[in-house]
């Protein structure tokens, strides 16, 4: 790995120097172990830990196939399917695996006792496979998640719908929290060249569902005006929707936990901020029965703060704590955009809110090709910004998904993978200091 570091750190290495590098026979990774997914059996959620079923282990490096890359990764980030996979909920990711393990003889390299995890990167292109034409080794890259198939008819329109698509890292092996990752060369994007590897790698994933959920047409096709209700609005979701909402012209009604938070989405440029638990809304009166009057109490504080008009999209993540009061607030006619849940998947609502007041419930998961190219273009023109918050080592992984999953983070977090140190890899610095205060706002805070 030190001479494929190398020639990165360079600067000045071909493509051709880096097509006769030879690739090392194996790597380092984070993954979890398909032998230990009833670690946790009987625990509560809240107390699994990822400290304890992460793990970074010397891996080979997979074969490389058919409209493939090999990618040497620079940096990744943690996303909160990281948590999940750490934690084995819902479910093993080992079932993914295996199922996508039948799909064709190539696919079955993914069906290992080991799961390298990670669904972000920012890298190298070190390896094209047969059929790759648009990437070349040495092209600076980073990567979104959406791996499809595209053999049926049904992607075609937005690859989203693909009956094979999956999420790379979460559904797939070879992921990005590693020296090395294999990704379909569809996922590719051009690294921001004003960005550092760290800074790079950690929009993918949320800035791109950010994206479809609210911006794009499959989503809520935001417009100019819109009251858009932002949940954990200063957090890896979240802080990226309500940048889109600004950019767009919207009005971002951002829902916080803390004033440390509020002042982040303050900085960003929100004014209509509420502290949840300053206010001390209380949704659900026991584990079974909400609190419409809270929801009452909710929707008149939002009207205070945009002149008494109601909300006309909320930005919903959070999913059984929350989607009650969502429903509820929503303007008549408005819209409802759902990915993640991550305080629980089995939602309550009063069907008479949106019944009766002809407002949408769509669901969203992540985002196509498109989109997520999209996405990265607004951050390549510095339209749209990162919101790291905290690097940590690969060897530590274990400890960030730990502090993902008991929210005691801001933004994103980062881990660096090859990259020996933070910083590295800016390739524009007169663009980064035009916006240096905003690509460092999560960290300053």
């Amino acid at each position: 790995m030190k001479e494929i570091l190398d020639a990165i750190q360079s600067g000045a290495a071909t493509p051709a120097d880096y097509a006769a590098l030879p690739l090392p026979d194996s790597y380092r990774a984070v993954t979890v172990h398909k032998d230990e997914t009833d670690m946790f059996e009987g625990i509560a959620t809240r107390d699994k830990d990822p400290r304890k079923s992460l793990h970074l282990d010397e891996v080979p490096v997979p074969e490389l196939g058919p409209g493939e890359a090999l990618v040497a990764v620079m940096a990744s980030s943690v996303n909160y399917n990281s948590v999940w996979t750490s934690i084995f909920e819902p479910l093993s990711t080992f079932g993914f695996l295996e199922r996508y393990g039948r799909v064709s003889e190539l696919t079955r390299r993914h069906d290992l006792p080991y799961h390298v995890i990670g669904s972000d990167l920012a890298g190298v292109v070190l390896r094209t496979g047969p059929g790759v034409n648009a990437w070349k080794p040495g092209d600076e890259v980073v990567a979104h998640c959406l791996s499809v198939e595209l053999e049926s008819s049904d992607g075609h329109n937005d690859t989203m719908l693909d009956p094979e698509q999956r999420i790379w890292g979460f559904e797939t092996n070879f992921g990005g929290l590693a020296e090395v990752a294999l990704v379909k060369s569809n996922q590719l994007m051009p690294k921001p060249d004003h960005l550092s590897w760290e800074e790079a790698a950690a929009p993918g994933l949320v800035n791109s569902t950010a994206y479809r959920q609210l911006v794009s047409r499959n989503g809520a096709g935001m417009k100019q005006g819109d009251n858009v209700l932002i949940w954990g609005a200063s957090g890896g979701l979240g802080s990226y929707a309500t940048q889109f909402a600004l950019a767009g012209g919207a009005n971002p009604v951002c829902v916080v936990s803390s004033p440390q938070k509020a002042e982040i989405c303050r900085s960003m440029g929100a004014e209509a901020i509420i502290d949840r638990n300053a206010e001390d809304y209380r949704f659900w009166k026991d584990e079974h029965t909400q609190d419409p009057k809270e929801w009452k109490r909710f929707g008149k504080h939002i009207r205070e703060l945009t002149g008494g008009e109601d909300i006309d999209i909320v930005f919903e993540h959070p999913g059984r704590e929350t989607f009650g009061a969502s429903v509820y607030v929503t303007r008549k006619g408005g819209t409802i955009t759902t990915c993640a849940s991550t305080s629980g998947y089995l939602h309550q609502y009063d069907n008479r809110y949106l019944w009766m007041s002809l407002k949408r419930i769509i669901g969203s998961h992540f985002a196509n090709y498109r989109e997520a190219w999209e996405a990265n273009r607004l951050i390549a023109k510095g339209k749209i910004h990162p919101t790291l918050s905290k690097v940590y080592s690969l060897k530590d992984t274990g400890q960030a998904a730990h502090d993902v999953h008991r929210n005691l983070h801001q933004g994103k977090v980062g881990v660096l993978c090859l990259a020996p140190e933070e910083g590295l890899g800016v390739r524009d610095e007169e663009k980064r200091a035009r916006h240096a205060q905003a690509i460092n706002r999560f960290r300053n805070v």
